[in-house]
């Protein structure tokens, strides 16, 4: 919940239980339910899409800066973090979890 990456993807499983939660107590034709599938479609679609090409571009960022010389005034900068995004199958799998998530919960009470 803490880190960034990873399978399944937190984040992915959060929008998606807060969308299905708000569907089923809401309904799906309420602006609430509407407004919670645009931000879970905008938050899944940063984790494997932006987020994801930003991390691989660290990573490669990170193998240049290791091949520089010890001299140059680079060589010694802190690597960038390279676990930002989640793959397609770890966006998924975060969405599906939210949404079993939130039907359990719905039918527990």
């Amino acid at each position: 919940m803490l880190d960034s990456g990873g399978m399944p993807s937190s984040h992915s499983a959060t929008v998606s239980a807060l969308a299905v939660a708000i569907g089923l107590q809401e309904g799906t034709g309420s602006p609430a339910f509407a407004l919670a599938v645009v931000l879970a479609c905008i938050v899944m679609y940063d984790a494997s899409g932006v987020r994801l090409h930003a991390g691989r571009q660290a990573e490669l960022l990170n193998q240049i800066v290791c091949e520089l010389p010890p001299e140059h005034p680079l060589s010694n900068v802190r690597p960038l973090r390279d676990s930002l995004g989640h793959t397609p199958l770890q966006v998924a799998a975060g969405g599906l979890l939210g949404c079993i998530i939130s039907f359990l919960m719905r039918n527990s009470n």
